[in-house]
């Protein structure tokens, strides 16, 4: 059997075994390539040196297929951006090795890149991680898998990226292979996707906003008038909307207590002035410190802004007893909390709508045990 017998066989067994990775196989264009040392993708195309893929096992050639498949599904070659490709690829390989492990019986070859306390974060995330090590990574098993996006594509960029640009449809691409992916999955009753593996989907198909983005959609949604732009700020050459009616409430809390580095607490200090270049029009917005002690009220003031006080344990109830105390409850007070989420939550449901912003390597998602989560990335 030739090299590219032995890919199609390939495809063909995943389709049967795993339909979810069988669909995905679908959306992808597959080459033989022997300028590429191993395996690779762009976002569209999986490319495989001849030599390589005859070398595998069919399971370990199965997975060696998935793991690229994953790759372009999941937007990894068009999300780094900046990032240095080097490192970003380690990132990946964690990330999609990880789900392999978990999901799949496929077993990768030798040399593949693990780390189990890494994989079930964002790409992002496990990037800037590994930055923060600063300790030598190894990534020979495929030998840098992640090409620039669209570079070995037949269709060439002008046909794919038009006013969109290639990573724009790329992403609506890849969005509806995983939505047909996961509806033939679920309805086959074969290869059932893991509640880890939807996580991924979901990430891809239903993205997360910002956690300035989900501000302000709280904004907009309270019940108010807009009434042309507010004149405070035309000065300034900011044309925002000026908001009358009921007014709004932001409690900031800052997580001060040990677990935080200097790094990530300067980050939390710096989305906090975010608000402030953003949303100057904002009324009625406090900030607090908090580890096992709430320190504050204190005004949100980005010229004065209150030096961080701190560095106990963490337990995230003084704050939100005394936003219960201080009868600051209904729509139209919101409540931020950054920190990395490793601490103790209160018994009780804040009737506050609340917001976590969880920086790298925080608190998995999920275990929140109420309001929505924002990551950052940075």
């Amino acid at each position: 059997m030739n090299a590219e017998d032995k890919i199609a066989v390939s495809i063909l067994r995943i389709r049967h075994r795993q339909p979810f990775f069988g669909v995905l196989a679908l959306f992808a264009e597959h080459r033989l390539d022997a300028s590429i040392p191993t395996a690779a993708t762009d976002g569209r195309v999986v490319l495989f040196n001849p030599d390589f893929a005859l070398s595998l096992s069919e399971n370990a050639l199965d997975a060696v297929m998935v793991h690229e498949l994953l790759h372009a599904a999941l937007l990894h070659c068009s999300r780094r951006g900046e990032r240095d490709p080097y490192v970003w690829n380690v990132a990946a390989d964690i990330v999609v090795n990880g789900i392999i492990r978990s999901d799949t019986k496929l077993s990768l070859p030798e040399g593949a890149c693990f780390d189990s306390r890494l994989e079930h974060f964002e790409v992002e995330e496990v990037y800037q991680i590994l930055l923060e090590r600063q300790q030598e990574m190894k990534a020979a098993w495929l030998g840098g898998d992640l090409l620039s996006p669209g570079s070995k594509s037949q269709r060439g960029t002008e046909e794919l990226t038009e006013d969109a640009g290639f990573g724009d449809a790329s992403a609506a691409y890849w969005k509806q292979a995983l939505q047909q992916a996961s509806t033939l999955a679920e309805g086959s009753g074969r290869g059932k996707i893991s509640g880890a593996l939807s996580r991924w989907i979901q990430n891809i198909t239903q993205p997360q906003l910002d956690w300035q983005s989900l501000l302000w959609r709280f904004l907009v949604r309270t019940p108010v008038d807009f009434c042309g732009f507010d004149r405070r700020l035309i000065g300034r050459g900011l044309y925002l909307e000026s908001l009358e009616g009921e007014s709004i409430s932001v409690r900031i809390a800052v997580d001060t207590s040990g677990s935080v580095s200097g790094a990530v607490l300067d980050l939390f200090l710096s989305e906090v002035r975010g608000i402030l270049k953003l949303y100057p029009h904002l009324e009625g917005a406090r900030l607090f410190y908090a580890d096992t002690a709430l320190y504050g009220p204190y005004e949100l003031n980005e010229d004065t802004m209150q030096k961080p006080i701190g560095c106990g344990g963490t337990s995230f109830e003084p704050f939100f007893e005394h936003q219960r105390e201080a009868g600051d409850t209904g729509g139209n007070t919101l409540l931020i909390y950054l920190t990395d989420g490793f601490g103790s939550f209160p018994e009780f449901t804040p009737e506050q709508p609340v917001l976590w912003v969880v920086p790298p390597g925080g608190l998995a998602t999920e275990a929140f045990p109420f309001g929505e989560v924002a990551r950052l990335s940075k």
